[in-house]
């Protein structure tokens, strides 16, 4: 599997165009199928109301996205003002008006009108009409109730039961009559054990009663259950391979063991792909238990959007030859896509793991299909509403017993119930189970993939298309373009081009790499001596000013030429740097690579701005004269970067201030002096002269004497706002001095605001994330965790959860979350405030004995006002804040004084403006971690206690850096401006 993973999308696709393509004659015959399947799938969507009203409300409009929010969130929300805020920012802007009377369906006018009426009872435009004046008195508790009870009745739609036993019943009704069910408990990954446990007896329970409805001796197809394995642990994910790979083994065959006795049968659902081998490895294990040997009940299910996937069949089918037993093969088409893509796009891997394309995945299904029902030892079920699709196979299986149909509970309704019920096929239904507030997350999901503009669902609903559009055949649409990606989703190499390329990651989800990996960084493990410190600054210094003098001569493309140079080197040599920054830096393996990335675009991204902006620029002025703007390097820059960002940071600074013609004296943190030091000598390599790039690694002494030292042009700076202020003070004691600039970046009490709209698995994930990720090492970390007091106590006890799940260990362990801060002073001082917050800590972490390790931690306090200081470690504050008083909220933490980042997670738009409006901060994050910022996507850099700017990977920083220089030259000194005495007039002759 592993050579088509990443390959080219043609390449994979080449052999599978082949495998499904379609004789003329067969053809034939399964378009005239196809258009009598597309007949009774169009009377299916005209006769529900539901169907008719998800048509009227399609997510490409913006009625639609403002529908599907609203269902996303509105049933979490458990105080009145939040959910009016909620309704009033999602249903108050829409032109509701313009869906009036539009519909086949009564009762969906009848709804839009109701939308309407909701749009004037909340909309800020109407302040003034008698009708505002009534929802003062009675509208809002009105509209709340009604928007309630529409979200009730959604999820009734697309829920088969909120209980098993009410879905059993459910699946009792006329309307599903011929068909059987799939059960999947609702519910998303597992953020603790605790929620593990609970969805395993979900599950259990799940087994039990459908095994107990079981019609005894009955010869026919019975109900099964699905299980998603990420439900069942909590770090279902590579890096934790060894310990819950066998911990889901146990569960799973546990739930196989139950199912098999009740006599049912248990698919194990798709996940995202980097899970798949995980998933493979756990089902071999379960599948070649002797216990089982006999059962066919236990299957899986592939996503057809994969490239792995006609090989993941093949292993299926290898498997169940070995084991002599039939296993059932559910066949999606993918339910994923756009969170794959997102990834490997920020991993900067070379390919992606799925076809870019719905033609490409179309052609994949059917290849994939065929082989199925080839295969002797599978079981197939295809899933999917697509006409055409459910066609062909039917032309390919001539028995309808061999294979069954399957199709999601609330949708393609239609399209198979004269084939169950006339014709012998069989069909499916995969039919969730959970309360309402679990629907949330399954809901967007499904009415995502099926209201994207390529899925048959969403075309059916098209009017401007007709049925030859629908019907026409993807392999050949496929072949046409020669199975290429989608020209409008790039590379993840390509994503910034044409500016610069994309630095290069590697696939850590795939256990071979990260095996390599870690070998390779272990091996690395003398890291050797630091290099020496300067015994003479004094001459380090005029060394520096006469490298500034050839230096500066250089072109700007020149320039250029070797910092996109360097930047070439540092991924030549990724190997080597990475197991310096976790053997000296105590990176873990993510963040080491995270940190030579960020090194990479910092010296491709300032090459590109270089070539672009730094060009004399003629300016405008009276004839007779020219005046020419350059941008120069101003002389010697001293450079003092950090030890929590030693290549990322330490290379951003230099490479900015070499590109712009200046001389560099870098001066690295002094925990972390060796890898400055490789850099600095692949930066010669790459063509940086050695007297324009000079090291001088030490401590405060000598970053003192640089930046006390009037030669010195210029000091960018990162670390301490205490040391930046000193660094300024130092920079106006002489009064015979030039002005200097500084650019200084500085920590934070980074805040992340929370309201009851918010989704709390994403909260946890991303401020687990936020506060823990480098041990908290990050300038940018959260700090405080300002929660909606309505909310609070259960997201805690989540975040209580989530904390408990988190791995502390050796950094080059690719299991460890965390790893050892960064010396003995700051474990001395972390260790001894905990201390003195003893009696407010709600949650640590075990952690190893020896070691500079402190314990991931999660304080309470009275108020956002108890936290002034920043604790610069895996330390995480938690306070409440009150419903109605976000602007207040953010005001507090303005009062702090600094503003380098800060967060927000709610559901609700205006909030985000709100926030973005009155917070005074570099950088704000809504809706996701508060960490890693892009360069070129998100320029980093604070304002206040937090930094002085210009935004480091931003457009705007290099000129910073720059001496701006006018030659103004008079061309009438010389003898009159002979361009102007020369002018004729216009359509006049001599």
């Amino acid at each position: 599997m592993e050579e088509v993973h990443r390959a080219p999308e043609n390449e994979v696709l080449a052999p599978l165009i082949e495998r499904a393509r379609l004789a003329p004659d067969e053809r034939e015959r399964i378009e005239h199928r196809a258009l009598g399947l597309l007949a009774e799938l169009r009377e299916g969507q005209r006769t529900g109301w539901v169907n008719q009203f998800l048509q009227e409300y399609r997510l490409n409009t913006s009625e639609g996205v403002a529908l599907l929010s609203l269902a996303e969130a509105f049933l979490r929300v458990p105080d009145a003002d939040t959910a009016d805020k909620l309704i009033a920012d999602k249903i108050g802007e829409g032109n509701w008006r313009s869906h009036a009377g539009k519909s086949h369906s009564g009762m969906v006018n009848s709804a839009t009108w109701g939308l309407v009426i909701g749009r004037a009872l909340v909309g800020e435009k109407t302040t003034a009409n008698a009708l505002r004046r009534l929802i003062s008195r009675t509208g809002e508790p009105f509209v709340r109730q009604a928007v309630g009870a529409a979200m009730r009745l959604m999820g009734e739609i697309f829920v088969m039961g909120r209980t098993i036993d009410e879905a059993l019943k459910r699946m009792k009704r006329p309307e599903n009559k011929g068909f059987t069910a799939s059960f999947d408990m609702l519910g998303e990954a597992a953020r603790t054990f605790p929620d593990a446990d609970r969805y395993f007896e979900s599950y259990m329970r799940a087994i039990q009663a459908v095994g107990a409805a079981r019609t005894e001796g009955s010869t026919e197809v019975n109900h099964s259950i699905s299980v998603k394995l990420s439900a069942l642990h909590p770090r279902y994910e590579v890096a934790q391979w060894g310990r819950c790979v066998p911990e889901l083994t146990d569960r799973l065959e546990a739930l196989a063991e139950a199912a098999a006795k009740a006599q049912i049968g248990l698919t194990v659902d798709a996940e995202e792909s980097e899970r798949l081998e995980m998933s493979l490895d756990i089902i071999e294990h379960v599948a070649e238990m002797p216990k089982f040997a006999g059962w066919n009940g236990f299957g899986m299910a592939i996503q057809a959007y994969g490239k792995r996937c006609q090989r993941t069949i093949g292993w299926a089918e290898a498997l169940a030859e070995r084991t002599n037993r039939y296993i059932p093969v559910r066949l999606v088409k993918g339910a994923y896509w756009d969170s794959e893509i997102k990834h490997a796009q920020e991993k900067g891997l070379r390919h992606y793991p799925l076809f870019t394309r719905k033609v490409n995945t179309d052609t994949c299904y059917l290849a994939c299909a065929k082989d199925m029902l080839e295969a002797k030892m599978i079981r197939p079920a295809f899933a999917t509403h697509n006409a055409l699709t459910a066609a062909t196979i039917m032309e390919w299986a001539p028995d309808p017993k061999s294979f069954e149909f399957q199709r999601l509970h609330g949708m393609g309704e239609g399209l198979f119930e004269d084939l169950v019920r006339e014709q012998g096929y069989r069909c499916r239904i995969y039919a969730p189970v959970g309360g309402h507030r679990d629907l949330l997350a399954y809901l967007v999901r499904r009415l995502l993939e099926n209201g994207a503009n390529s899925s048959f669902v969403h075309q059916l609903a098209d009017e401007h298309l007709s049925d030859a559009d629908l019907l026409r055949d993807p392999v050949e649409r496929c072949a046409e373009v020669g199975g290429t990606r989608h020209p409008s989703i790039p590379l993840p190499e390509d994503l910034f081009m044409p500016q610069r390329k994309n630095s290069e990651g590697l696939d850590l989800d795939d256990w071979r790499v990260l095996n390599r990996v870690t070998e390779g960084i272990v091996e690395r493990g003398d890291i050797g001596d630091p290099p020496a410190q300067p015994k003479d600054v004094n001459a380090l210094i005029e060394k520096a000013g006469k490298g500034y003098a050839k230096w500066s001569l250089l072109p700007v493309e020149e320039r250029a030429a070797r910092i996109a140079r360097l930047g070439e080197l540092l991924e030549e040599h990724r190997g080597e740097l990475m197991a310096l920054a976790v053997h000296e830096a105590n990176k873990t393996i993510p963040d080491a690579l995270a940190e030579i990335r960020e090194a990479i675009d910092f010296c491709r991204y300032y090459a590109a701005e270089a070539r672009e902006k730094l060009q004399p620029l003629e300016m405008p002025g009276p004839t007779g004269e020219t005046n020419v703007l350059r941008m120069e390097g101003k002389g010697v820059w001293c450079c003092i970067s950090p030890w929590n960002f030693p290549l990322a940071i330490f290379t951003g600074q230099v490479a900015a201030a070499l590109v712009t013609g200046n001389a560099v004296i870098a001066k690295p943190a002094p925990q972390t002096p060796r890898i400055a030091a490789a850099a600095v000598r692949l930066a010669h390599v790459a063509g940086i002269p050695e007297d324009a790039l000079l090291l001088a690694p030490g401590g405060p002494k000598i970053g003192a004497a640089l930046t006390g030292d009037p030669r010195i042009a210029g000091v960018a700076f990162t670390g301490s706002t205490g040391t930046a202020k000193a660094i300024a003070k130092s920079l106006l004691e002489d009064d015979d001095r030039p002005i200097v600039p500084l650019i200084a970046e500085t920590g934070g009490i980074n805040a992340m605001i929370v309201d009851s709209t918010a989704l709390p698995e994403q909260v946890v994930a991303d401020a687990v994330a936020s506060a823990f990720g480098s041990a908290g090492q990050r300038c940018s970390a959260l700090r405080l965790l300002l929660i909606q007091k309505d909310v609070a106590e259960k997201m805690i006890e989540m975040l209580k959860g989530a904390m408990a799940t988190l791995q502390v260990g050796q950094p080059e362990n690719p299991a460890s979350d965390v790893g050892p801060v960064i010396d003995q002073a700051s474990y001395d001082k972390l260790m001894s405030y905990r201390e003195t917050m003893a009696d407010r800590i709600l949650a640590t972490c075990d952690v190893p004995e020896q070691g500079l390790y402190v314990p991931p931690t999660l304080i309470r306090l009275d108020s956002a006002e108890d936290l002034t200081a920043e604790w610069f470690g895996p330390i995480l504050h938690v306070a409440t804040w009150k419903s109605g008083k976000l602007e207040q909220t953010v005001a507090r933490i303005n009062a702090k004084g600094f503003g380098l980042t800060m967060g927000l997670h709610s559901r609700i738009a205006r909030a985000g403006e709100i926030v973005e409006m009155h917070a005074r901060v570099g950088n704000l994050y809504v809706n996701r971690t508060m960490t890693g910022a892009v360069v070129g996507s998100q320029p980093f850099g604070g304002e206040g206690l937090s930094g002085t700017g210009p935004k480091a990977g931003g457009p705007h920083y290099l000129p910073r850096f720059c001496a701006e220089r006018v030659t103004t030259i008079d061309t009438t000194s010389a003898g009159g401006n002979a361009t102007l005495l020369s002018l004729e007039e216009a359509g006049m002759g001599i």
